[in-house]
């Protein structure tokens, strides 16, 4: 453990005066580095993406295709792209801290999500650069409605720390609430604050201990016809370790579409998923 910590420092050695401040997290995050190098050490987990998702989708959602929630989204893009690049960010694989922003097409199945559920009740872990939660936010002002709580654990390095949700215009922040820390103990907090939940979006810490804590707690809060998205879903097991702990879903798996290719990803892509909750489920 104290060869790692040194290794850690010595690697990222401007987030020394971070780890000095806060020793607790310093922890965790070893705690997580290793569980993620261990886990890491298993083949790739493949999963076949279906070839037509989005109409897929907005078939179990009981919404037409192509829609109109669709149509929105190729203007909006490149704009949020265009906004942060100005800031000198430039979005894609590795561009936070080694790990990526949401790409174009999780973005795109979140938003249609957002328009065509209409939730009340969002919850998020992983920000980064925030243009997840910038669409997200962007649907539920549109939508006249809704609120998203997202978590999201600060990197130790000042720098990138002042980058948290970059991306979320101030006129779209009355609606958010943004909860600093891990979501190992931060989402029981914000899930028992909420009660049920419409939507939920893990794309924090993929490992499969963190995945299915998540996805065990979202399910629970998750409402009858509402939905979860798990970003990375071929980087560790735990999607695939957690569906046969639940019953009453459908399931889809979705190829990213990233700006650039990931040639740390079997496919160069990655993988996404999208779960349903039945909306007679009890």
């Amino acid at each position: 453990m104290l060869g790692s910590a040194l290794r850690y420092v010595w690697q990222h050695p401007r987030r020394l005066a971070g780890a000095l401040a806060e020793p607790a997290v310093l922890v965790e995050k070893l705690h997580d580095h290793l569980v993620q190098r261990w886990e890491y050490r298993t083949p790739v987990h493949f999963h076949e993406a279906a070839p037509d998702w989005e109409r897929t989708l907005h078939d179990w959602l009981g919404a037409p295709w192509p829609c109109c929630a669709q149509a929105e989204f190729p203007s909006l893009w490149p704009e949020a792209i265009s906004e942060i690049a100005a800031k000198g960010i430039n979005a894609g694989p590795e561009s936070f801290a080694g790990y990526n922003d949401g790409d174009r097409a999780l973005v795109r199945a979140i938003w249609c999500l957002v328009r065509h559920l209409e939730p009340l009740h969002t919850v998020e872990t992983g920000v980064a650069h925030g243009l997840t939660s910038r669409f997200i936010l962007n649907g539920l002002e549109r939508n006249r409605g809704g609120t998203l709580w997202s978590i999201d654990r600060p990197p130790l390095d000042p720098t990138l720390k002042q980058r948290i949700g970059i991306a979320v215009p101030e006129r779209l922040r009355e609606r958010w609430t943004l909860i600093a820390g891990s979501s190992r103990r931060r989402l029981p907090g914000v899930l028992a604050q909420v009660g049920q939940i419409d939507l939920f979006v893990h794309d924090s810490l993929h490992t499969e201990q963190n995945v299915r804590f998540e996805l065990a707690r979202a399910w629970a809060a998750l409402k009858p016809g509402g939905a979860l998205v798990v970003d990375d879903i071929d980087s560790n097991g735990g999607y695939g370790a957690f569906l046969p702990s639940i019953s009453g879903f459908r399931a889809l798996v979705c190829e990213s579409e990233p700006d650039r290719p990931d040639e740390r990803r079997f496919n160069r892509r990655g993988l996404f998923a999208v779960i349903l909750k039945d909306a007679s489920f009890r």
